[in-house]
């Protein structure tokens, strides 16, 4: 007999059967009954731990925030070593003592408020030498200069410009007051024409055009502020004239 038509024996297709029937035996109900009764504990059981924590936590009292580090500007003004703002320049206001300066002027000699002492004099504050309103001014103080002088009044121009410039401005519109040099602004900041100023949205600090009218006893008479060229050494000839 041939493998091919051979027949297997009883034995061997029992055995077969057998092991077949171990291969896809199906669980019984019961126990995959116990089976999802254990999984369903052991969820429950993390389920209440999770929900305890989350008890405990919601009941633990809240730590207390922490505070900001002092800034270093903080810490110097809580030592009090932080130094003191210097205090604000009061406003020069008429009937106060004209403040002293000296200053070098147009020609290479200085000038000082002594030199003027018991005359009236004027002093026009501009921004620069040679700019058109400034030109305008020195040129009205200069037409007047003799009205002035038969009022018993000096007349000083005064703007922060190197003398150069100054010596450049006399020369070109052929001035005859004489022009002061206060590149360090000292005697601007004492007569309040320093500060600030805007110009197309931009501030700084600058010159603000101003004219102060001493009298012959040292003492302010008046101060004009925010001066508007046109007609502006007229009104201060008329007020010298009456002071």
């Amino acid at each position: 007999m041939s493998k091919k038509t051979r027949k297997k024996s009883p034995k061997s297709r029992a055995a077969k059967k057998t092991r077949a029937s171990s291969r896809t035996k199906v669980e019984s109900p019961t126990s995959k009954s116990r089976r999802s009764a254990a999984s369903k504990s052991g969820k429950n059981a993390r389920n209440r731990q999770t929900t305890s924590s989350l008890a405990t936590a919601s009941h633990k009292p809240p730590s207390k925030p922490l505070k900001p580090a002092p800034t270093a500007k903080a810490a110097k003004l809580s030592t009090g070593t932080a130094s003191a703002l210097p205090a604000a320049r009061a406003a020069l206001t008429a009937g106060a003592m004209a403040p002293s300066f000296r200053l070098p002027r147009d020609g290479g000699s200085s000038v000082s408020l002594a030199d003027y002492a018991g005359k009236k004099l004027v002093l026009f504050f501009y921004p620069r030498a040679d700019t058109p309103g400034c030109t305008r001014e020195a040129i009205d103080f200069t037409r007047l200069s003799g009205a002035f002088a038969a009022s018993h009044t000096a007349v000083l121009g005064i703007s922060g410009d190197p003398l150069k410039a100054q010596e450049a401005f006399r020369n070109k519109h052929q001035l005859s007051v004489p022009l002061l040099s206060d590149e360090k602004h000292e005697m601007l900041q004492a007569y309040g024409a320093w500060g600030e100023k805007s110009m197309y949205g931009r501030t700084f600090q600058g010159i603000l055009r101003t004219t102060v009218l001493i009298g012959a006893d040292g003492k302010i008479v008046k101060i004009w502020r925010n001066v508007r060229v046109d007609g502006h050494a007229d009104e201060v000839l008329a007020t010298a004239q009456t002071a």
